[in-house]
């Protein structure tokens, strides 16, 4: 997959403000399809009114964001970076660091956000963790009867466990929001709000 956005586009990084008392964090997790697994915590993040991306897969293709999260590692965070000012998204790339020599930033950067979403590898040791999975048909077809987020696909397989079902992820939303711009009206971005209001673990 290409590099997506550049140095001077895209969305903003974590900038100045006050700190918000109440906070949720969700990791996503989406190991069958690398366009979902990016765009995904995107559309979780748009569908409420202040949200934190942070990026924790080293390997995924990066946002388009000016700070990495390895930047505020190497350099320290200043108070600008860990509280919002302003009402939308926010998004921090990897820059090329793992969970382990992030953690204590990403749970600075977690108690002062409204809401926070991880774009995770694999599941989040410290966080609650929503799985992503695409409804494949055959041998490619989701098992198990764990809670999940089912996104619709062309073949339109039943999901096999509990969770949110959510329409098909056209391609305009999917450019857009790999550049930078949010569609906070768009349908598939609503449908995941019923995703933060589902007890994960």
């Amino acid at each position: 997959m290409p590099r997506i956005g550049s140095p001077d586009k895209g969305f903003p990084s974590p900038s100045g403000g006050r700190t918000v008392a109440h906070v949720r964090v969700l990791a996503v997790t989406t190991l069958h399809d690398g366009v979902l697994g990016a765009v995904a915590p995107l559309g979780l993040a748009a569908a409420v009114e202040t949200a934190l991306v942070i990026d924790l897969d080293p390997s995924g293709p990066p946002y388009p964001s000016r700070k990495s999260l390895a930047d505020l590692v190497v350099d320290g965070p200043r108070r600008e970076d860990l509280v919002p000012t302003r009402r939308g998204l926010a998004v921090l790339r990897n820059g090329g660091i793992g969970w382990d020599a992030a953690a204590e930033l990403v749970e600075a950067l977690a108690r002062s956000w409204p809401a926070v979403v991880l774009r995770s590898p694999e599941p989040s040791p410290a966080f609650p963790n929503v799985p992503v999975v695409p409804l494949l048909p055959g041998v490619l077809a989701p098992r198990g009867s764990e809670p999940a987020v089912y996104q619709t696909t062309m073949v339109g397989e039943r999901p096999p466990g509990p969770g949110p079902v959510l329409p098909r992820l056209c391609r305009p939303v999917v450019v857009r929001l790999l550049n930078g711009v949010v569609e906070p009206r768009s349908r598939w971005v609503r449908a995941w709000r019923q995703v933060w209001d589902w007890q994960w673990h």
